[in-house]
């Protein structure tokens, strides 16, 4: 790739939850170290401080720099692929992605958008609600005698392969991704959760459940839209089909309620 710094301009780090400000320092020096300068903050705990600025250790400008939002889904609105740091196998069933694949294909994704590699708490990483936001998962194959990878220390490892696949190491081996990355045009992460709450009502407007609870459903919808990798026309075309979806269950409901009146 011939400007590895203008295609890590893409590329975002995000930390949620963070519990401990000099984690903030150290996930900062690690990104700095390998080129990449945007550190995204999500709830943290406690506010970045001098142990903070100790522990980035000349990378103090990511730390000043760093947006801080609320919530997951506001950091990574604008984004065309998220991808999920997680160090077990969760009830939610991202396609998981050895970091080198994963790294390579957040890379190819930045070309079209912006791109979210997102790390959770120390303590229990992202909440299943967070991981749902995700497109894949990114397991480090650490030892399972001794799998506990320190925050800075995971951010050390994705920020490494990132920075292998900008200067485009082509000696490294690369397992064939079932899902290409997203292309020209990619939904953003913001149009897609817009989708994915239309359809979400839709499915309750005509009675899609029968009374199941409806989480189960969704994961599977949410997966399969993910897959298809939508661009802004795709969502805005089946947006105007659950609209009209709904327009009709409305109209449907009215009917029923003026036939029991009558």
């Amino acid at each position: 790739m011939s400007d590895p710094s203008k295609a890590a301009s893409d590329l975002r780090i995000v930390l949620v939850g963070t519990q401990h400000p000099g984690n903030i320092g150290a996930a900062a020096r690690a990104m700095k170290t390998m080129g990449l300068s945007k550190l995204v903050l999500v709830a943290p705990e406690k506010a970045p401080d001098r142990d903070t600025r100790a522990m980035a250790a000349g990378a103090d400008d990511l730390v000043e720099a760093a947006p801080v939002f609320s919530t997951l889904a506001e950091a990574v609105a604008d984004c065309r692929w998220v991808l999920g740091a997680t160090a077990r196998n969760r009830r939610i069933q991202l396609e998981p992605l050895h970091p080198r694949e994963a790294a390579r294909r957040a890379v190819a994704a930045a070309a079209s958008g912006p791109v979210a590699l997102v790390f959770g708490r120390e303590r229990t990483g992202l909440t299943n609600e967070e991981l749902q936001l995700c497109h894949a998962a990114v397991h480090i194959p650490s030892d399972p005698a001794f799998s506990s990878l320190n925050l800075a220390a995971a951010v050390q490892v994705l920020s490494y392969e990132l920075r292998c696949a900008l200067l485009g190491d082509a000696d490294m081996p690369l397992a064939e991704a079932r899902t290409p990355p997203p292309g020209e045009g990619a939904a953003s992460h913001a149009e897609l959760e817009g989708l994915f709450g239309q359809l979400a009502d839709t499915l309750d407007q005509i009675d899609f459940h029968k009374g199941r609870a409806p989480d189960s459903a969704m994961r599977k919808l949410r997966r399969l839209y993910l897959r298809a990798n939508l661009d802004s026309a795709d969502v805005r075309l089946l947006r105007g089909v659950l609209a009209d979806a709904q327009r009709m269950a409305r109209l449907a409901a009215q009917a029923d309620a003026g036939g029991k009146i009558g």
